[in-house]
């Protein structure tokens, strides 16, 4: 019988994912999801400005701030 597994999901993955919602994810949000200190976060997310990823850092009320992606790299862009 065949069986189908899912791809165990990277933090990578679930990073770039709560950072594609339309409300982003606070630096806490990503520390639990993944486990990693603050600052390693912070460092993930450099990463990606580096890779052409663009985060917008908004304020959410009381909550303190979030982070989202708001435009990824284009196809030519990645080429070059």
């Amino acid at each position: 019988m065949p069986t189908t597994q899912a791809k165990p999901q990277t933090k990578s993955d679930q990073v770039i994912a709560l950072l594609s919602r339309a409300k982003g994810a606070a630096l806490d949000e990503i520390c639990k999801a993944t486990g990693w200190q603050p600052h390693s976060a912070r460092a993930f997310m450099t990463g990606l400005r580096k890779k052409g990823l663009v985060l917008a850092r908004e304020q959410r009320g009381d909550e303190g701030s979030s982070y989202r992606i708001t435009a990824h790299p284009s196809a030519e862009d990645a080429s070059s």
